[in-house]
C-alpha cells in the first residue's frame, strides 16, 4: 500500500506503535510468528543477521517475500535494515562485493575511499531490498582494551572519524540507502560489551564534546538519516545511572534540542545484556519511546517482541507515553519511508544478479583494501620474503573462517594466499601438537594473530617464535593491530586489519614484495609507533 506520511494520522493505536519497531527471526524465509506480527502490527522493519542469508539470490527472495507479506496485509511497505559495516562486520559475503571495514579505511587514510565504499556497498544492498545499514561505526577507538568496537572504528582520532563517518553517510545515501550510524553518544572508550554488560564511561562533558561527540556532529550535518544509541551508561550525562537508550536527557536533551538532529533514533538491540538483564525489552521499549527513540530493535525472541509491543500500547493508554511522542516518532518514520521510496518494487533477479559483485565492484574494493596495508616495522631487512625457500607459517585456529576466494582451493588462510603467488610454504595451526616442531628447518617463518589480547595462545606462540627464531620471523596481525604490544620485540610487523580474502591477499603480495605498503597507522600503538606512521621495504 502506497503511503505518503501524512496517511497514517488515521491509523488506531495498535499499527502507530507497529510502525516504531524493528524485529528479527530465525531462518532463510520468513517465520511464521514473524508474519504474523507483520499482518497485525504492520510492524516498521525487519533486520537481517547470518542466520537469515545464505548468498545474495536467497536474500533477494527473502526481501521481496517480506515486502509481498506486508503489502498483501494493506500494511506499509518495512525498512529492511543489515549490519554491513564492512569487513569484519558483515552479514552478508557471498555473491555481493565485500568492501574494506573501517579501520582499513582508516589506514588507507581517504575519505574518498570511504565515500565510494560506501555508495558501491549501497547500491548492491538497494538492489537486494535492503534499505537500512546499520552503518557506519563512528566510535573513536582511544580504548585499546575495546571488546566490541576495535577495527570497526575508523581510528582513535575524533577528526578522522567525524571526516571519514561523514563521508560514509554520503556515500551510503547516495545509494538510497539510510546510513544508521552508530553508537550515540559513543561506545569507544568502553571496556565492557553492551552485549553482555552495561559499560559506564565516567568522562567529563568537556571530554565527551572532545573527543565523543563531534563524529556525531558532522554525520548530523552531513544528513544521516538515522542515529543508533549505545547502552553505555554516562553519569555526565545522565546522573541516575540509566544507560544512555532509555535516557531523556541523553536522546532528548542533547541529541535532539542540543545537537539539533530530527531523524530517526532507533535503538540497539534491546536483547542485549546491558538493558535485557536490567529492565527488559518489554519495559526497555517504553523507556527508549518515553525518552525520546523512534525505533526500537528486538532482534530475536518473538514472545519479547510481543510483549515489547504490548507495552507500549500499554503506556500510552496509561498516560506513561503521551500520544504527541507516538506520533511525533511515526512521522519521522514515515518521513523517512516516503524518502527512499520504499514502494518502488525490488528488481528482478536476473536484472539484478548482473549488477552486484562486477569486477568493477571487486576492483574498487581490491584497490582500498590494498591501499590499507600497513607496514609497522621491518629491522634487519626481513622482508621481502624469498619465494623459493621453505616458508612456515602459523595460523591461528581462533580466526572465525575467511570467505574463500575463488582463485584459491584451500581455505583462504594467509599461507593458502602465499602459496598462490609462487611461495614455498608448510603451514601449522597454533593449536596443533606440532606447531613449533623443526623451527631450524625453515628460513622464513611467518606469525599470524587475530588479537593476541584475548587469545593467550597467539601470544604464546608469537613470543616463542620470536625467541627462537626472530633473525627470520615476520608477524601479520589480520585483526587487532595492537597485536605486536604482546611480542613487541618480533623486527618485522605487518597489520592488515581484518580477516577477510582481499586483505589476506594483500599481505601476501607485500610480504612477497609484489604490493608497496601504502597505509598508516590509523592509531597511535605507542609513543614508537604514532598514528599515521609507515615503514617502508627497502
Amino acid at each position: 500500500m502506497t503511503v505518503h506520511h501524512e496517511d497514517w494520522k488515521s491509523w488506531s493505536l495498535k499499527e502507530k506503535i507497529g510502525q516504531l519497531f524493528v524485529f528479527g527471526f530465525y531462518g532463510f524465509e520468513p517465520a511464521k510468528g514473524f508474519k504474523e506480527l507483520i499482518e497485525a502490527y504492520g510492524i516498521g522493519g525487519t533486520i537481517y543477521f547470518s542466520r537469515n542469508v545464505k548468498d545474495a539470490e536467497q536474500v533477494h527472495s527473502l526481501s521481496v517475500q517480506l515486502q509481498s507479506i506486508a503489502k498483501q496485509a494493506g500494511r506499509p511497505p518495512l525498512f529492511v535494515a543489515i549490519d554491513q559495516e564492512g569487513g569484519m562486520v558483515a552479514r552478508l559475503v557471498n555473491g555481493v562485493t565485500l568492501m574494506p571495514g573501517n579501520m582499513a579505511l582508516g589506514a588507507a587514510a581517504s575519505a574518498e575511499g570511504v565515500e565510494e565504499t560506501a555508495r558501491i556497498c549501497g547500491e548492491e544492498l538497494r538492489m537486494l531490498g535492503i534499505t537500512m545499514n546499520y552503518a557506519p561505526c563512528i566510535d573513536v577507538n582511544n580504548n585499546p582494551d575495546n571488546p566490541v568496537i576495535n577495527v570497526r572504528s575508523y581510528s582513535d582520532r575524533s577528526d578522522i572519524v567525524s571526516e571519514f563517518g561523514a563521508a560514509a553517510v554520503v556515500g551510503y545515501q547516495s545509494a538510497r540507502v539510510a546510513a544508521t550510524v552508530k553508537h550515540f553518544p559513543g561506545h569507544g572508550d568502553t571496556s565492557v560489551d553492551s552485549h553482555h554488560a552495561l559499560p559506564v564511561l565516567p568522562h567529563s562533558r568537556e571530554r565527551l564534546d572532545a573527543i565523543e561527540l563531534p563524529p556525531f556532529r558532522a554525520a548530523i550535518k552531513a544528513g544521516t538519516d538515522c542515529i543508533m544509541t549505545a547502552h553505555v551508561c554516562l553519569p555526565a550525562l545522565e546522573p541516575s545511572g540509566v544507560p544512555s537508550t532509555l535516557s531523556e536527557n541523553v536522546l532528548t536533551g542533547l541529541l535532539r534540542n542540543e545537537l539539533g538532529y530530527d531523524g530517526v533514533v532507533v535503538t540497539d538491540c534491546l536483547e542485549m545484556s546491558a538493558i535485557d538483564e536490567f529492565y527488559g525489552p518489554a519495559q526497555g521499549a517504553v523507556k527508549a519511546i518515553k525518552a525520546g527513540a523512534d525505533m526500537v530493535l528486538v532482534s530475536h525472541t518473538i514472545e519479547k517482541q510481543r510483549a515489547a509491543l504490548e507495552a507500549v500500547a500499554a503506556a500510552v493508554e496509561s498516560g506513561e507515553i503521551s500520544m504527541a511522542r507516538i506520533e511525533e516518532a511515526v512521522a519521522r518514520v514515515m518521513r523517512l519511508k516516503e524518502k527512499l521510496e520504499l514502494d518502488e518494487p525490488i528488481q528482478p533477479w536476473e536484472q539484478v544478479k548482473a549488477a552486484i559483485g562486477t569486477e568493477a565492484n571487486k576492483a574498487v574494493a581490491r584497490k582500498w583494501s590494498e591501499a590499507s596495508v600497513t607496514l609497522v616495522k621491518n629491522e634487519g631487512g626481513i622482508l621481502p620474503l624469498k619465494r623459493d625457500v621453505q616458508t612456515l607459517v602459523l595460523w591461528p585456529d581462533i580466526v572465525p573462517v575467511s570467505v574463500a576466494d575463488e582463485m584459491l582451493s584451500g581455505d583462504g588462510t594467509l599461507g593458502d594466499f602465499l602459496k598462490h603467488y609462487g611461495a614455498s610454504v608448510v603451514e601449522r595451526k597454533m593449536n596443533s601438537d606440532n606447531a613449533l616442531e623443526g623451527l631450524d628447518a625453515f628460513e622464513q617463518i611467518v606469525v599470524v594473530t587475530y588479537d593476541a589480547s584475548k587469545h593467550p595462545l597467539e601470544q604464546e606462540i608469537a613470543s616463542k617464535v620470536v625467541k627462537l627464531a626472530g633473525d627470520r620471523t615476520v608477524a601479520v596481525s589480520v585483526r587487532n593491530p595492537l597485536d605486536v604490544l604482546k611480542y613487541p620485540e618480533v623486527r618485522a610487523y605487518l597489520a592488515v586489519y581484518e580477516c577477510r580474502p582481499l586483505a589476506l591477499s594483500a599481505a601476501a603480495k607485500t610480504l612477497l614484495g609484489d604490493l608497496k605498503p601504502a597505509g598508516k597507522l590509523p592509531l597511535e600503538i605507542s609513543p614508537a609507533y604514532p598514528f599515521g606512521w609507515s615503514a617502508t621495504i627497502e
